[in-house]
C-alpha cells in the first residue's frame, strides 16, 4: 500500500450470538481492512478484532449514535446478522455512509409492513390479518382461511412460525406463539412486538435466493433448492443445495419475483436473503431480509476464484473492487442439523462416520455438550452444520442425508 492509499475503516456489527464472526472478520482482514467490532457484548469478541471494540445498543439505536461519536469515522458499517441490520441503517444515515433506509430495513424486519407493501406493488400475496397476540385469532382465522399460518412480526429462523388447520388448532398456536413474544428482550422490540400475522397458508416447494443489490439492481449470487418439503405444522429449515435443479426459466422468474420484491420494500444497496414459495401460480414470496444467509451456510458459496460471500459484502460495502460474482460450479450444500426434542445435550457420536461419507467437507457442532437444547417453534437454533460438494446436487444432497443419518444425538430431558 502506498502512502497516499487510505486504509479502509469497517465497523461490524457483531450481536453476542452470532455464528459469523470469524468468517467476517477473516474476510475483512484479507482484504486489509481496519475493524472495529460494535457489539452488544465486545468482550466475547475482542479474540476477533485485536481488542478494538465499541460497546453498541441494538435494541436503541438512536442511543448507539451517541455511542460511536467517540470512534474514528468509518467508510462502511456491515451487519453480520439480522438483528444488526436497523442498527447498520441507522448509524450509516448518522455518519452520511451509503447504506439502505431505515424504513426499508424497518419493512424488511416487520412482516405486517411487508406484506402490505408486497401488495400494493402487485406482487402476489396471501389473504393475511395483523392483530393484537391478547386478540381471539377466531374471525380473522375464519376471514384469512384454512390451513393458515401464525407468524410474529418480528422474530427469524422460524422461530414462532406455526401452520393450524382449523379453529382449535389456531388457538393453540397463537398461545404458544404469546408465551415466546413474552420474552423480556423480544418486548423491547416495541409495539410490532405485540402483535401477530395470521396468514394463508402457500402451498409449493421452497427456495432461498442469495444476492446482491448494487445502486438497485438485483445481482443473483445463489439459488438454493429446499428438497424437504415444508408444510408444517413447524418451518424447520434443513437442506439447502446450490445450484438450483428448476429450469432456467422457473429461476429467472424467482430472481425477477425477489427483484421486485427489493423494490417495493425500497431496498438497494448490500446482500439480500430471500425466501421464495413456488407452486402453479408462480413465486410468491416469503420474506426479503436486508442481509445474507444465516448461520455458517454462507460457507457452501465460493466464487470466482475463492471468493468467499463475506469477502464479496465487504468489498462491496468499501467500494473496492469484485472480481467476479460467479459462483463455482461444483455444487454444494449444507444441513443445518434440526434439535430432535428438548433437553441438555449430552453428546454427538458418529462424527468421524459422517465425516468419511464421500463428498462431505466438515460437520460442525456448534452448541456444547451439557447446553440445553430447545427445537421449533420455541428456539431458534441448530445442533450445527453439514457442508458438502460434489460434481451435482443430487449427490450432495444424498451425502448430506447419509452423513446426518450416522449421527446419533444423546439429549437427555
Amino acid at each position: 500500500m502506498t502512502k497516499n492509499q487510505h486504509t479502509k475503516r469497517l465497523l461490524l456489527l457483531m450481536p453476542a450470538t452470532t455464528y459469523r464472526a470469524a468468517d467476517f472478520m477473516g474476510a475483512a482482514h484479507r482484504l486489509g481492512a481496519e475493524v472495529v467490532v460494535g457489539s452488544n457484548l465486545p468482550q466475547i469478541l475482542e479474540t476477533f478484532s485485536g481488542g478494538r471494540t465499541v460497546t453498541l445498543d441494538f435494541d436503541h439505536p438512536e442511543r448507539a449514535i451517541e455511542q460511536i461519536r467517540s470512534v474514528p469515522p468509518f467508510d462502511a458499517i456491515v451487519p453480520v446478522d439480522e438483528e444488526g441490520t436497523l442498527l447498520a441503517a441507522t448509524l450509516a444515515v448518522a455518519l452520511t455512509l451509503r447504506h439502505n433506509s431505515i424504513e426499508a430495513v424497518e419493512a424488511s424486519r416487520d412482516k405486517s409492513i411487508a406484506r402490505r407493501l408486497l401488495r400494493d406493488a402487485g406482487l402476489p400475496v396471501p389473504r393475511f390479518e395483523v392483530l393484537p397476540i391478547d386478540q381471539d385469532p377466531g374471525p380473522a382465522g375464519e376471514r384469512v382461511g384454512f390451513p393458515c399460518v401464525v407468524k410474529p412480526l418480528v422474530l427469524a429462523a422460524s422461530q414462532g412460525v406455526i401452520r393450524a388447520d382449523d379453529l382449535a388448532s389456531l388457538r393453540g398456536a397463537v398461545k404458544r406463539v404469546a408465551a415466546i413474544l413474552a420474552d423480556r428482550k423480544i418486548q423491547q422490540r416495541g409495539p410490532a412486538a405485540r402483535k401477530i400475522l395470521i396468514e394463508r397458508f402457500i402451498p409449493g416447494r421452497e427456495f432461498a435466493l442469495e444476492g446482491l443489490l448494487r445502486d438497485g439492481k438485483l445481482e443473483v449470487l445463489a439459488l438454493f433448492d429446499k428438497p424437504d418439503p415444508l408444510d408444517g405444522p413447524f418451518f424447520e429449515e434443513t437442506l439447502y443445495v446450490t445450484p438450483s435443479r428448476l429450469p432456467d426459466s422457473a429461476q429467472a422468474e424467482i430472481a425477477l419475483c425477489v427483484a421486485r420484491a427489493t423494490a417495493a420494500l425500497g431496498l438497494s444497496h448490500g446482500p439480500i436473503h430471500a425466501e421464495v414459495r413456488l407452486n402453479e401460480q408462480g413465486p410468491w414470496i416469503l420474506e426479503v431480509a436486508a442481509r445474507s444467509i444465516g448461520g455458517l451456510c454462507s460457507r457452501t458459496l465460493r466464487f470466482g476464484t475463492g471468493l468467499t460471500l463475506e469477502e464479496i459484502i465487504v468489498r462491496h460495502a468499501l467500494g473496492m473492487d469484485i472480481p467476479s460474482l460467479e459462483r463455482e460450479r461444483r455444487a454444494a450444500g449444507v444441513m443445518m442439523i434440526p434439535i430432535p426434542k428438548a433437553g441438555t445435550l449430552r453428546d454427538v457420536l458418529g462424527k468421524d462416520e459422517a465425516k468419511a461419507v464421500p463428498g462431505i467437507e466438515a460437520v460442525t457442532i456448534m452448541i456444547r455438550r451439557g447446553q440445553s437444547v430447545v427445537p421449533l417453534p420455541e428456539g431458534k437454533r441448530y445442533l450445527g452444520f453439514i457442508f458438502a460438494r460434489g460434481e451435482r446436487p443430487e449427490v450432495v444432497e444424498a451425502a448430506l442425508r447419509e452423513a446426518h443419518r450416522r449421527l446419533v444425538f444423546e439429549i437427555t430431558p
